[in-house]
């Protein structure tokens, strides 16, 4: 046995990022566990079920991990990767408790030379200034000295098969070579596309707020591209595809910007950035217009029916979708819930539909509530997600889910131009 698979291995927090990690580091011949404090998500993973679908029941039930979600279970490991999430405040501001209760967590079973490896998307300062000095304090050891620092963006897209944790490169970064030779040898089993070693911790993490960052402003262009076009009368996708015969035209294309990223991390960077003393312009600018985009949509829907002579007061519409993307079951920070906020604004009776979505969660994180099935009187009709299921059926069968003069948005462009009445 290598002297690297003699580390025990604990990863905390179990979702879309930390589960395939603990699985292919288990793969790789580790020796894991695999904590969460989610009681319901370790009596599904101990049945082998993955709440989030991203994983297969068999990869699950035939690994080597320990699922816990008692701490105690922590005693022994000598790495610790936290794979937590780091949402933002109603305020727009990093909400950094989960990585605070993660190394409160980790303390009391750190030994000197424990490596703790932080992976979940911060501003460049968080390992060093914040996580460090917790564990510090409730641990009695010394970081740096007797704790070991590291840091290693991940990289998951949830829903993506193609661009899984192996088949990415993953950056790795440490408090030095020593440690950062030992991160690699803990990686480099598992992530076959390599890694990439950043010269600081800081640089890592910068690199991975960044990453997001310069998409959610690629996808802000297109859409105020597409809320231009839309006075005057262009179909924003075919001046795009006129636009993507030059070679150096990028593909993006407007549509709405949630999940856990791409809508979020933008944030951890104005925030940083503005300690310092400096006002992000642009990038602000970028998260205004796709943080509008629901509510842009509705109003156009409203419009639309106002137009044909449709009141909106007590029409019925039906949203195909609430996940931030397709085909996943994240529903974190989607989008879709200001199209049907803004809806019910207007005194619209709005139908959510979503095959993917657990019914349960999404009444308790939005409080809007699904239907197992769609009726087939609707006045309006929005295509929200890009579902494969949405896209099996066509065009004809949506516009049978509603009235013979029902109002169909495509805001995915799931259908071709003619089958649709309106598109970003």
């Amino acid at each position: 046995m290598s002297q690297a698979h003699q580390e025990k291995i604990a990863v905390l927090g179990l979702g879309y990022v930390g589960l395939p990690l603990a699985l292919g580091l288990a793969r790789a011949g580790f020796d894991v566990v695999g904590y969460d404090t989610n009681e319901k998500l370790i009596e599904g993973l101990l049945r082998g079920v993955d709440p989030n679908g991203e994983v297969a029941s068999e990869s699950i039930v035939q690994s080597t991990i320990k699922f816990s979600q008692s701490a105690s279970d922590l005693s022994g490991a000598t790495v610790f990767v936290i794979t937590v999430p780091t949402p933002i405040t109603d305020a727009k501001a990093p909400d950094l408790t989960a990585v605070r209760g993660a190394c409160k967590t980790i303390a009391e079973h750190l030994t000197p030379n424990a490596l703790v490896i932080l992976e979940s998307t911060v501003y460049p300062g968080v390992t060093e200034d914040i996580c460090a000095p917790e564990l510090a304090k409730h641990s009695g050891l010394e970081p740096y000295s007797q704790i070991k620092m590291a840091y290693s963006p991940e990289r998951v897209n949830p829903g993506d098969a193609e661009h899984s944790m192996e088949s990415v490169v993953k950056v790795i970064s440490a408090q030095d070579e020593a440690t950062l030779d030992r991160v690699e040898a803990i990686y480099a089993p598992v992530v076959k596309a390599g890694l990439h070693r950043a010269s600081s911790i800081k640089t890592a993490e910068a690199a991975k707020v960044i990453e997001n960052t310069q998409r959610d402003l690629n996808i802000a262009l297109v859409n105020e591209f597409s809320l231009i076009f839309s006075r005057l009368g262009l179909d924003t996708l075919e001046v795009l595809e006129a636009a993507g015969t030059k070679w150096n035209f990028l593909p993006f294309k407007p549509g709405l910007v949630g999940g856990h990223c791409i809508g979020v991390d933008p944030y951890y960077l104005t925030y940083r950035a503005e300690q310092l003393g400096y006002h992000p312009e642009v990038i602000l600018a970028g998260r205004r217009i796709n943080d509008h985009m629901g509510r842009h949509v509705a109003q156009q829907m409203v419009k639309a029916m106002l137009t044909r002579g449709t009141n909106p007061s007590g029409a019925r519409v039906l949203v195909m979708g609430f996940t931030f993307k397709e085909n996943c079951a994240d529903i974190r920070n989607t989008r879709v819930a200001d199209i049907v906020e803004e809806l019910q604004s207007f005194s619209a009776d709005v139908d959510v539909w979503d095959p993917w979505v657990n019914s349960d969660d999404m009444m308790q994180q939005y409080g809007i509530s699904t239907v197992e099935a769609p009726a087939a009187d609707y006045d309006g009709i929005v295509i929200a997600v890009s579902h494969d299921e949405f896209k099996a059926m066509g065009g004809r069968a949506i516009r049978a889910l509603g009235k013979s003069d029902v109002l169909l948005y495509d805001i995915k462009g799931v259908l071709e131009r003619s089958e649709s009445d309106l598109r970003l």
